[in-house]
């Protein structure tokens, strides 16, 4: 018997014929989806049928998607967010849900890290000013005069809390999760209510995974809570982060700034007012850019699914 894989996951994509002789030996035909970003469910619904196994990024996999693949056995997630697939839908029909936990902690821990740096000494604004001819000392702080928040102290909250701490930041914590206090001890941080967190921040750093109690967590009320000098770095979910209040909120002077790997909308719209703001720091989604993380991902995302095949699902 051979097993037919859907491949749509986008950084799986350019390399995943490097690991033909893996699918040929464990019996598994894989055919590569034309994909950019992610499917959507319209796009999967038509094509999903013919398949056992699914590696998939962020693509829509809906109830809908799931009653078109009959077949389907194992739903093998490329990363570690989960919110785009219906797994409770998928655990219903005997579907397997797997993911890789912690697979990006250190690239986005160096990122939000970074993004703190960039405002907290204003390098791209001076360099900007510097090529435009202007000699501008533009004033700048020290990480050890900042206190940096994290709202999601998981394993990227947790990174982003280390380094900053290595800076001599003071650090915040906030989680719907009643951590352990050991891991609290260990990094040294102060675990506080979110409306403190907001109020006493010079950096916000979002890193709650998304669910149905952290859409929009961030939004209007939280917005107005945060200082005038502060700035929101958001390098988990785009959907946690209430784009509509934010820009509002950075039109009006009620934050300083925002930094931003992900959004509501994906790829970013052409339209959208964040691209135009100067006190705005964007990315593609791509703070998990890693070599070694990239590999680790690659492999486990592999061994899940054929062990998920071999299982025949749950």
């Amino acid at each position: 018997m051979t097993w037919k894989v859907l491949v749509t996951a986008p950084y799986m994509l350019p390399i995943v014929d490097d690991f033909a002789d893996f699918f040929a030996e464990n019996d598994m035909e894989y055919v590569k989806a034309d994909v950019q970003e992610r499917m959507e469910e319209e796009d999967l619904i038509p094509i999903i049928g013919d398949y056992d196994g699914l590696i998939c990024g962020d693509d829509r996999v809906t109830p809908k998607v799931l009653d078109a693949a009959p077949k389907l056995k194992v739903i093998s997630k490329w990363g570690t967010g989960i919110d785009s697939i219906d797994k409770e839908e998928a655990n219903k029909r005997g579907i397997r849900v797997c993911r890789t936990l912690d697979a990006f902690t250190e690239p986005v821990g160096d990122s939000a890290l970074g993004y703190i740096l960039c405002f907290a000494r204003r390098l791209p604004w001076m360099d900007q000013q510097m090529k435009a001819g202007i000699w501008d000392k533009i004033p700048g702080r020290a990480l050890n005069e900042c206190t940096v928040g994290v709202v999601g102290v998981g394993a990227t909250g947790s990174a982003t809390l280390r380094r900053a701490k290595a800076c001599g930041a003071e650090i915040l914590g906030n989680d719907i999760r009643v951590l352990h206090p050991g891991h609290v001890k260990a990094l040294g941080v102060e675990m506080v209510a979110l409306d403190e967190l907001l109020e006493r921040s010079d950096f916000v750093c979002v890193h709650a995974d998304l669910t149905d109690t952290s859409y929009h967590l961030m939004s209007t009320h939280q917005f107005e809570k945060m200082k005038p000098t502060a700035v929101m770095t958001n390098l988990g979910r785009g959907p946690v982060v209430d784009e509509k209040a934010l820009v509002k909120a950075l039109q009006d002077g009620q934050i300083a700034g925002a930094a931003l790997d992900v959004f509501e909308d994906e790829p970013l719209p052409a339209d959208s007012p964040l691209r135009g703001m100067d006190n705005v720091m964007l990315a593609p989604h791509n703070s998990n850019s890693s070599p070694k993380a990239w590999n680790r991902i690659h492999d486990s995302t592999l061994s899940q699914l054929l062990e998920g095949l071999k299982a025949g699902g749950l």
